[in-house]
């Protein structure tokens, strides 16, 4: 997994350090308090807990290996043996969230990293001693499951149980499911983390700065008002990923390769039907999301990149000029201290138990937000397992996009936490939902920043980073999902090149941008620091999916849908225990239907017609 800080924290530092330097401006930043979980890599605790897992997993394969399927006629023993896999599954995820935060805090750290491989293999040992598990319960007869589910206890497992029904077409025997578990280490478990250390230690030569930098600050520069400052940065990444890319090109190829032998080996047809399998979303789902933004392209990104070619001045953007900001905007850096203020505020605006949760994170250390060397980009929301609770990592500067990022990974916080009382088992929300709580989250902060504005100018800055946003969100990560088939697709006829995979990069971005975005030497490389492409095929799309519902969801909150507040709670608190067409039924909503994401995608283009009135009145 993602994840967490190092030693440091975990023998008692005091969580509110200095700002980085350049950064001091931004005042005292949180970082996390990973004692919750454990006192230290080499605590007792941990210690105990690999024992007792590793024990509790011999413990239920002997009292059940080869019994399962006839339990199937007592629903009361089938409910207790299932509890027991479940309390296991809550120590086990314990401790790999523990190891994945820990390395995610300093990827750099050699001990971290040792701790967090160790505990990896560690883990996967214990595991394997239940492949059977979940396998033999897919062997009960649904005539004797079903007199089963009459009791209760079993009956609170029914949406897990059901899950794993749909697995059942692609379970392999117990022996080479042992192997596929156990191989994981070497095999994509080894890739993703050479993806990890590799892309951490990369270093950008930017004309004009003193030093080199980490990829996150480089990526940041991409936003800086002096263009010449943008470019620098821009060229600089495409110089180091060139450098860089045939090892980025072997780790595709080969993670590519893997999973079309898992794929084949266990039935699945199309490059992405495990992701769907796993989101518990339907294959015409996704296509209808997919055709809905590809058709959109036109009226969202096309016509807004020339809009914003005519605001700086260009016939063209340059692909290093697509996140730039206003010319007349002006330059504001946020503390951390009123980052915080402004989200909690916009959640205690819908609903005053919301801001509550998430101040819990705040108060609680479960955040680290400093930019550090060696600390994983990007930012993310892990949710631990149930018996604890979330962490949150980011790497704030002061931008108001940073802003945006902390209201989008405590939606993720607070979603985790409702869910939490499900259990390890029900609690786990598919990745298609998972990014609805985050991006509503966005939604409600940029409205409140938004009424605020008192400045015209102001107003259409932060229109236009929110649609900005919002085609960052929907339309690109649809051309990211149109890559990845691309290369999934073609890696099963050979190997891509290096100038293959920039190629099809190239393609699906220009498609998606449109001709006023100017896609200049070295952005062919840009494909090889997506982390998604490399942890999690296919993942990108759920992002798309949580944009576009969040919008008609958000459509029926402005008008005032009875009872919103809470049937949004309740669809919260429901994690994994229901299908997405379970959740949305009392909204009126269905994601079956292509209406249903053109309506999502209207709220996208009805922002850029606001900022075309805006532009017009300045005229």
């Amino acid at each position: 997994m993602n994840g967490g800080n190092g030693s440091l924290l975990s023998q008692g530092s005091t969580g509110a350090g200095p700002a980085p330097k350049g950064l001091q401006d931004l005042g005292p930043m949180p970082e996390w308090n990973l004692c919750d979980l454990y006192p230290s890599p080499d605590s007792k605790e941990v210690a105990a807990d690999l024992g007792k897992a590793a024990d509790e997993a011999k413990r239920i394969r002997g009292l059940y290996q080869g019994k399962l399927a006839a339990l199937g006629k007592d629903g009361a023993a089938l409910a207790e043996a299932i509890k027991a896999y479940e309390n296991l599954s809550d120590t086990v995820g314990r401790l790999g969230s523990y190891a994945g935060l820990l390395y995610a805090g300093d990827t750099a750290d050699p001990a971290n990293a040792k701790f967090y491989g160790d505990i990896q293999e560690k883990i996967t040992a214990i595991t394997t001693e239940l492949i059977f598990f979940e396998l033999e319960l897919n062997t009960i007869e649904e005539a004797d499951l079903a007199g089963a589910l009459g009791v209760p206890a079993l009956a609170y497992y029914k949406p897990w149980i059901d899950d794993l029904r749909k697995e059942k077409p692609y379970q392999l025997d117990e022996r080479l499911e042992r192997l596929f578990h156990e191989k994981a280490i070497t095999a994509s478990g080894a890739w993703n983390r050479l993806f990890n250390e590799t892309m951490t230690a990369l270093r950008f030569e930017v004309a004009d700065e003193k030093e080199p930098m980490a990829l996150e600050p480089t990526l940041n520069l991409l936003m800086h008002p002096d263009g010449a400052k943008r470019q620098a940065a821009a060229e600089a990444l495409g110089d180091v990923f060139k450098e860089n890319i045939r090892l980025f090109t072997l780790i595709t190829n080969t993670l590519a390769k893997d999973k079309e032998i898992s794929d084949r080996w266990r039935g699945f047809k199309d490059v992405a039907d495990s992701r769907h399998l796993a989101n518990r979303v339907e294959r015409e789902v996704v296509e209808a999301l997919v055709a809905a933004v590809r058709a959109a392209y036109p009226k969202t990104a096309h016509r807004y990149y020339a809009m914003k070619a005519r605001w700086l001045g260009k016939d063209k953007l340059a692909h290093w000029d697509r996140n730039a900001p206003l010319p007349d905007k002006p330059e504001r850096v946020i503390p951390w201290a009123d980052a915080q203020a402004m989200v909690l505020k916009a959640y205690g605006g819908f609903a005053p138990d919301m801001a509550k949760i998430a101040k819990r994170f705040f108060d609680g250390r479960w955040i680290d937000a400093p930019v550090r060397e060696g600390k994983s980009p990007g930012a993310f929301s892990h949710p631990t397992v149930p018996s604890a609770h979330p962490y949150i990592l980011m790497n704030y500067q002061g931008k108001p996009r940073d802003v945006m990022t902390l209201a989008h990974e405590l939606g993720h916080g607070v979603h985790q936490v409702l869910a939490a009382p499900k259990g390890p088992l029900l609690a786990q929300t598919p990745l298609t939902l998972a990014e609805t709580a985050s991006v509503f989250g966005e939604m409600l902060t940029f409205r409140a920043l938004l009424e605020t504005a008192k400045d015209p100018k102001e107003k259409k800055a932060l229109m236009a980073q929110k649609v900005e946003d919002m085609i960052n969100t929907v339309v690109r990560q649809i051309a990211f999902y149109s890559f990845e088939r691309k290369v999934h697709e073609e890696r099963r006829a050979g190997e891509l090149t290096s100038e293959r995979l920039g190629q099809i990069w190239r393609e699906v971005q220009s498609e998606s941008l449109g001709p006023a975005v100017d896609l200049k030497e070295g952005y062919e490389t840009f494909w090889a620091y997506i982390p998604h492409f490399v942890h999690s095929p296919f993942y990108v799309y759920a992002y798309a999916f949580g944009d576009c519902l969040v919008n008609s969801l958000y459509g029926l909150y402005r008008d005032a849908h009875p009872g919103f507040v809470t049937k949004y709670f309740s669809m919260l608190e429901a994690g994994g225990s229901k299908h997405h067409s379970e959740l949305l039924k009392p909204f009126g909503l269905d994601a079956f239907q292509r209406e249903f994401w053109d309506k999502g995608l209207q709220v996208i283009e009805s922002m850029i017609d606001e900022l075309e009135q805006m532009e017009g009145a300045a005229a």
